[in-house]
Formats: C-alpha cells, structure tokens, sequence
C-alpha cells in the first residue's frame, strides 16, 4: 500500500526483517525510502531468522523531498529472510515506503 510506510525512532542503526513462507530464489530487491544514508541488506537461508550474512552494503544520495529508490541486483541467491539494517540517514527519522524483491 503506498500510503503506508515503516519509520524509525531515530537512532541508528535500526532495522526490519522480512521473511518468506519458505526459501526462495532472488535476483533483485528494489527499496523505497526516504533520508536513508548507509544500507545494509541480509539474508538467512534457516527456519527462524537467525545467522544472517551480509549481500550488499550501500551508501544511497541524497533526494531531497522525493523517495530514493535504490535497486540492488544480486546474484541468485537463495533466502528465507532478508534482514534491512539502516546504519546512518540523513536526518534523525527515515521512512521505508516499499521493498520489492524479485526473483522465483
């Protein structure tokens, strides 16, 4: 829902997790957020969200007033949770609007 959206409490770093009904194959996560300035994306292939790895670590622009949309191709990879880590933005609160993951 575009109208939506996951905010933080404004220290950093802060995070979200995504998880899947079962392991699944992606090629490409697509974020968008606004005043994010460090990301880190995570993966775990176990039943519960636990022992995650690091994929990609990214410092995104700056868009004032408009949403950042990042795109991180991956290679195919297979996870059961994707874990989000926001180390640094560029204001004291960020906004995360959507996160598309694609793959099979």
């Amino acid at each position: 829902n575009s109208e939506t959206f996951w905010t933080t409490t404004g220290m950093f770093p802060q995070e979200f997790i995504i998880g899947f009904p079962k392991c699944v194959k992606i090629s490409k996560v697509t974020i968008q957020c606004y005043l994010v300035r460090t990301l880190r994306i995570e993966r775990s292939t176990s039943k519960d969200p636990v022992g995650f790895e690091q994929c990609v670590e990214k410092d995104l622009e700056h868009t004032e007033g408009q949403l950042q949309t990042e795109e991180f191709p991956l290679p195919e990879f297979q996870a059961t949770y994707l874990r989000f880590i926001i180390k640094s933005a560029f204001d004291h609160f960020v906004s995360v609007h959507r996160v598309m993951a694609e793959g099979t």
